[in-house]
């Protein structure tokens, strides 16, 4: 989690001293929260120019952002809420709306800030322990509908959409990090890492930036 704060701080930085501007896509789960509260504490939250910081996410769980299932509302209530980030620099999936609508809205909004494909200074994402990532589940070929900015389907063993970035959006990234912890996840990390490219089973080896950095925590 320390690490994880570090590298938002650092790349923050850069992109602000060098564009005027960061653009971070934040993860949700569980890896993540620990790295989120850190950043919101001193003296880490100083180091941020937070102003200049636009907020977005890699994907989204089709609830409302009160939802305790909600990505938004996680990082909201350990980050957002905490630091002097304004409200309008906070760009949300409405999870609440119908999947497709929500997604090809939220795609919308990111071609028109960061252009089409848009480029991220920062992707955070995290890893389960089926090797999905985002909500790139196994089973479905992450490649479909790449041209896609954001999409929206049906994860069967879930029983519900969700809304994603899709690996256009991700690989086009400046650097994207990826932190995951806990020895339920051991067994995907190893096959991932080592074993032979088979996205869909393990959909976070689709993650390959074409020109930017990638980071394993």
């Amino acid at each position: 989690a320390l690490a994880v704060a570090d590298a938002f701080i650092d790349d923050a930085r850069n992109a602000i001293e060098q564009r005027g501007a960061f653009y971070v896509a934040l993860a949700g789960g569980t890896t993540p929260k620990d790295a989120y509260e850190l950043l919101a504490q001193q003296p880490r939250r100083e180091r941020v120019d937070w102003a200049n910081v636009h907020v977005f996410f890699s994907d989204e769980r089709c609830v409302p952002p009160t939802s305790e299932e909600s990505n938004y509302k996680m990082a909201a209530g350990t980050l957002l809420s905490n630091v002097p980030i304004p409200p309008e620099n906070v760009h949300r999936i409405h999870g609440e709306d119908e999947p497709e609508k929500a997604a090809a809205q939220y795609a919308a909004v990111v071609g028109k800030m960061l252009g089409n494909p848009p480029r991220f200074d920062l992707i955070m994402l995290g890893m389960g322990a089926d090797g999905h990532t985002a909500s790139l589940f196994p089973g479905i070929d992450p490649h479909t509908d790449e041209q896609r900015l954001v999409r929206a389907y049906y994860v069967e063993k879930l029983k519900t959409h969700r809304i994603t970035f899709t690996p256009v959006v991700i690989n086009n990234a400046r650097h994207v990090l990826i932190a995951t912890a806990g020895l339920t996840k051991a067994p995907a990390l190893y096959a991932v890492r080592e074993g032979p490219y088979e996205p869909l089973v393990h959909p976070i080896q689709v993650v390959s930036p074409s020109n930017g950095r990638l980071t394993w925590y």
